[in-house]
Parts: C-alpha cells; structure tokens; sequence
C-alpha cells in the first residue's frame, strides 16, 4: 500500500475527511496520512480506540512515536491522558489500550539506527521551558537529539506563521486552524513539507496550535523494513 509516499512534495491531508480503516484488532481503526507498506508499514496515522478494545501485544521493531489527541491511552505501564507524548524504540513492547476509549497519533517504522532513548512526557512536561520564535509564537519542546525535534508551537489570533524548514518538516493541527495560501487547515489537518519549503501561513480567529517535527522526512540511515 502506497499513500503520500513521495517525500518530495509537499502535501496537506485532512484527516477529518478521510474514512476509518479497521485494523487487526476489534474497535481499533485508522485514518491512514503516510504509508508505505502492508500491515507492517512505514506509517503515520491518527489512530481511534474505542471504549474497551486493545490491541495485542507487540514489539516496536521500527520504533513507535505517539501523541494522545483524545481521551486516555493505555498500557501496562500507565495511563496517557490527552496531551501525553512518548517514544518506543525499536526493541520495546507493550499491550496498549483504551478503557474509555481515545484517539492518538502514531508514527511507525521511522526511527533511525541508534535512536534508542525511551521517552514519556505527560501534559504539562517537557525538554526545556517555552520559547518564543521570531514570528512571535511560542515553543514547547518535547524531543531533540541532534538529528529531529518534536515540539508543540502555538500561535496567536491571526499571526502570520514562518517557519524556516532547512531539513524537512511535519506538522499536525491540534486545535485552531490556519489559510496555507488557498488552503485552510482545521484540527487534525496533517502535513509534510520538504526541506527548503518553508512553512508560511496565517493563523485563524481562534490561534493556532500544532505538532511540530524538524527533521529529514525519511532519515538517511532510517531503519529497514523487514523483506
């Protein structure tokens, strides 16, 4: 299966209008934005738990990236509340699930080699305190090794976003929306720009507030699929 898989173009999905794809386990589906690959795929998708269900146990081969958008996430080792993000790296494993069901974000298979750090920050925990950006948002860091940071950037009423993208960049909108010239992203609207194109738009009448990943879209020595 091949979806958005050329990285050299810029590209916005909303999410919100595509349908529901089951997955293997009863009462998870997927709204897929990137994939590459079957069941076991180079992925990014916004994933909906319902109330009850669970998926198997598994182990993170490719490594795991998740941010909870919606209700409680969880596992044997926790509960996630909404705003909680986390890194499995490759080799990890866990049972998740959702007693009263969620909605997360999830990228699979785009660990790097060596990217081995397991981390979990909740609501309100982060790498650094907030700072601000040239175009007068602000910055929540969560991630950065030296090869990609994760952040979530907010935004005032109608301020003008520009964002240098030297690398490669990702995004997805957590609350508010913004005009990327003729195209307005509301929450859940995903997107990926190549390096150099930079991310340009203007925040809407209630602010702008995002996920945000520098990096190269698909890391040089990215890990390797299983044949």
């Amino acid at each position: 299966m091949l979806i958005n898989e050329d990285l050299s173009r810029p590209v916005i999905v909303h999410a919100s209008t595509l349908d529901w794809v089951p997955s293997p386990a009863p009462g998870v589906d997927r709204r897929m934005l990137y994939r590459v690959g079957g069941e076991v795929a180079r992925a990014t998708s916004i994933v909906r738990y319902a109330p009850g269900s669970a998926f198997p146990r598994h182990v993170h081969s490719g490594g795991e990236e998740i941010l909870v958008l919606e209700g409680t996430f969880q596992d044997e080792h926790g509960d996630y509340p909404a705003g909680s993000y986390f890194r499995n790296p490759p080799g990890t494993s866990h049972v998740p699930a959702s007693a009263d069901g969620c909605t997360i974000f999830v990228r699979l298979w785009q660990f790097r080699e060596g990217d081995d750090v397991q981390i979990v920050r909740k609501p309100g925990e982060s790498a650094t305190q907030n700072r601000r950006l040239p175009d007068g948002g602000s910055v929540l860091e969560l991630f950065d090794d030296g090869h990609e940071s994760v952040a979530i950037a907010e935004w005032a009423v109608n301020a003008e976003l520009d964002v240098a993208n030297p690398a490669g960049l990702e995004f997805l909108v957590l609350s508010g929306d913004a005009m990327f010239d003729s195209e307005l992203a509301v929450q859940n609207s995903w997107g990926r720009l190549p390096a150099g194109t930079d991310l340009r738009a203007t925040a809407g009448g209630n602010g702008l507030r995002m996920w945000l990943k520098h990096g190269p879209l698909e890391h040089p020595d990215v890990l390797p699929m299983p044949a």
